[in-house]
């Protein structure tokens, strides 16, 4: 009996078991912490969309920590289906997470489409004994498709930061980003490299602790932002004659309502970089102006209020019915007719063209 080999085999068995305990420590230290996140965001004063997406993502990553443990059970069962299901639409609810934290609307053509391939990619891998020759093209699927969105989200949360007006969001957006393109895409490319369920042990163990430090970074950031973060845009603007404004307040609101009443807000492309600049005021001052009195969380919001308002009067005017929406669009200085039919939608319940239809309708009524 060759006890060398016996010694060396018993060592790395030993090693073997210390890795997998380590593995399912750390896991159970995140799937606690992302219980404790959700239950705080549940009971938050946040608006019914934050809550329930954002408690659905952390359900997700729960799903993603059982589900890539080396220790779950591979046998199919309602309960392995619940678990890969959760763990794949975790990038969708990710997606959506940063459209509705971020004040952004939804594409619904992106999340049917997106939806419809992971439900699919998850039906084909759980069912794998009737479809066992899809299972690399559904493999391929999700991972592209999951990777897409995650990019697509971080590229919402860094292209729009300049025109948050929260600034506990915006240093949101920079903790969101990075530990997003670390996880995730760090996870989607050592699943994608040595293929689900085969990533060696210190790889699922660094995957471990970079999801436990992940999930503790993102919760403090979201509760030390609470209400600041997930609170719900005001429906109503601040009084401009408040008694609690200071005296540089009042100063730099004339400043604004003045460059609002020449027509500032018709200049294509204006950033509240430019705009603080033409006012001759620190930017910051401007954004806590326009955010905490006026009410508004993004810098584009508050010029659609202006813009909004014009385009509707020019759509109602009878002089001007034969003009086209477009030239309507680029006259309020929008760079395009799709941004201009969104706020138009977002703002009135109508596309720019019901509208006018309806206004003359209207008008035709005895």
């Amino acid at each position: 009996m060759d006890l060398g080999a016996s010694a060396g085999h018993n060592r790395a068995r030993m090693e073997s078991l210390d890795t997998a305990s380590i593995d399912a420590a750390l896991r159970l230290i995140g799937i606690g912490q992302l219980l404790l996140v959700a239950l705080v965001v549940w009971r938050s004063g946040a608006g019914p969309a934050v809550r329930q997406v954002t408690v659905a993502l952390l359900i997700g990553v729960i799903g993603y920590l059982i589900n890539s443990a080396p220790q779950f059970p591979q046998t199919p069962s309602p309960t392995r289906f619940a678990v890969v299901l959760a763990s794949n639409l975790a990038p969708w609810f990710l997606w959506l997470f940063a459209h509705i934290v971020f004040d952004r609307a939804v594409d619904r053509r992106i999340a049917g489409a997106s939806l419809a391939l992971i439900l699919a990619s998850v039906m084909i891998y759980v069912l794998r004994r009737w479809y066992e020759p899809l299972i690399p093209l559904a493999d391929a699927v999700g991972h592209i498709v999951a990777a897409l969105l995650v990019i697509h989200a971080m590229v919402i949360a860094v292209r729009e930061r300049d025109d948050d007006l929260v600034e506990q969001r915006r240093r949101f957006r920079v903790v969101f980003v990075l530990v997003i393109a670390v996880l995730s895409i760090g996870v989607l490319a050592s699943e994608a490299w040595f293929g689900f369920g085969h990533e060696p042990a210190w790889m699922l163990v660094s995957q471990s602790v970079v999801i436990a430090l992940a999930i503790l970074g993102i919760g403090v950031a979201m509760l030390e932002a609470d209400p600041a973060l997930l609170a719900p845009p005001r429906a109503g603007l601040a009084p401009p004659g408040a008694d609690d404004w200071s005296p540089a307040e009042r100063v730099l609101k004339g400043k604004l309502d003045a460059a609002m009443a020449a027509r500032v807000w018709l200049e294509p492309g204006l950033t509240i970089t430019a705009l603080a600049a033409r006012l001759d005021v620190p930017e910051h001052r401007l954004r806590a102006l326009i955010n905490r009195r006026l009410g508004h969380r993004n810098f584009s919001a508050f010029l659609n209020g202006h813009r909004i308002a014009e385009a509707k009067a020019v759509l109602a005017d009878p002089a001007r019915v034969d003009l086209p929406v477009l030239t309507i669009a680029m006259d309020l200085g929008y760079g395009s007719l799709a941004p201009f039919n969104r706020a138009f939608r977002e703002s009135v319940g109508q596309t720019p063209t019901e509208f006018r239809r309806q206004a003359f309708a209207a008008d035709e009524k005895p």
